[in-house]
């Protein structure tokens, strides 16, 4: 799969993720001439520059009927006269979509009746269309995202000066690891959260892939600090059918009973944890204890932590990246003379019947587990033959 990452490490905007994928080598010339069929009267052009040293692209939109205030169906109908492919045209619109959402819910009114004021006018609706337009000539299918630099101080806006990050960037990135370095400047807007909110699958560290290309997009300003740029990686994941990053969270404990520990495990999976275990150890001072390991989602991270410092004596976690992989597979049902049993199938023949079903039989019944597991194994082979 090929799959697009957004190296958010100086924020993100709209013109920052047009330049970035143009810089990656989608075709600037058929972003632009797909925007120009929007009708908003616009020019584009794209500049060659520099940030700290670093050659980027600066994406420019000048010009165009940027009137005050436009609604959702004012740019879904935009959108839908253009000449973008039908993916890009869903593309932009699940983005545009998703800014309506957190907006609405800033302002304490419906999705129809909210007024776009920065992100309606000619550069954002420009800047989103491009996006999409560019992320589907490069025949992106996936998109992973870095945590997001925020920035900090104020920013003016149509509503006045207002806290960075925005109240509506704030909302867009619920959920998603951010954080504030450099100077005190917004440096994610509320296009450029959109766009990763709408379209990012998972947030973290880079993802295991082949890279294919790079690209840098620049923002307006040039900082001291560090280069002001987006960078995008593309690149090629592996073939397994679930490659993603996940975080891992452990601890060693050593004072609390098997009680407390197999209540953290029930109250960690019951929280979104893909997996807990727990194994003996033998600790400083020759105490026996226990490991516990937590597999977690990159967005479910900080709240497992806290799950397992709330139902736990510990005083001290590590959290570290792993990549994780998962063979393709399908569930089939098949029949045996003591009821249904789901058998899973992976890609390379493996099977294996549902646990919880062969449990479920056995208590019914009466008979023995494994004489369940036998049976739906038999009837597996049998209705595969």
């Amino acid at each position: 799969m090929k799959l697009c990452y957004f190296d958010a490490f100086s924020g993100i905007s709209g013109d920052m993720t047009v330049g970035a994928l143009l810089d990656a080598g989608s075709s600037a010339a058929s972003v632009i001439s797909a925007l120009e069929s929007l009708g908003l009267g616009a020019t584009y052009r794209l500049e060659k520059t520099r940030r700290q040293g670093i050659a980027a692209s600066k994406f420019h939109v000048e010009g165009g009927d940027n009137r005050k205030h436009r609604h959702l169906h004012h740019i879904v109908e935009i959108i839908d006269r253009s000449a973008l492919t039908a993916h890009a045209r869903e593309t932009a619109k699940a983005i545009f979509q998703k800014l309506a959402e957190a907006e609405a819910r800033v302002h304490g009114t419906s999705i129809e009746k909210v007024h776009f004021h920065e992100v309606g006018a000619v550069d954002s609706i420009s800047d989103i269309c491009g996006a999409a337009v560019a992320l589907d000539l490069l025949g992106v299918e996936g998109v992973a995202c870095s945590a997001v630099n925020v920035g900090s101080g104020t920013a003016k806006t149509e509503h006045g000066v207002l806290p960075v990050p925005t109240p509506a960037t704030a909302l867009l990135l619920e959920g998603k690891p951010v954080y504030a370095r450099g100077p005190a400047l917004e440096l994610t807007t509320p296009t450029g959260a959109a766009i990763v909110a709408t379209l990012a699958r998972e947030f973290g560290s880079l993802p295991a892939m082949t890279v294919r290309a790079t690209g840098y997009g620049a923002g307006d300003r040039d900082f001291p600090e560090h280069a002001n740029v987006l960078r995008v990686i593309l690149g090629d994941t592996s073939g397994a059918a679930e490659s993603t990053t996940v975080s891992v969270i452990e601890a060693n404990i050593d004072d609390s009973t098997p009680e407390v520990l197999g209540y953290a495990m029930e109250r960690l999976l019951a929280a979104g944890a893909l997996d807990v275990t727990i194994s003996p150890l033998l600790m400083k001072k020759n105490r026996p204890g226990s490991l516990v390991r937590v597999i977690a989602r990159v967005e479910d991270r900080e709240a497992l932590a806290q799950t397992l410092f709330a139902e736990t004596s510990t005083l001290g976690v590590r959290l570290y990246a792993a990549e994780r992989r998962v063979e393709a597979r399908q569930i089939v049902a098949v029949e045996t003379p003591h009821g249904t049993v789901r058998v899973k199938v992976a890609a390379n023949g493996a099977f294996a019947p549902e646990y919880e079903d062969c449990k479920k039989i056995a208590l019914e019944t009466g008979l023995p587990l494994r004489q369940i597991l036998a049976a739906a194994n038999f009837a597996y082979l049998k209705n595969k033959s």
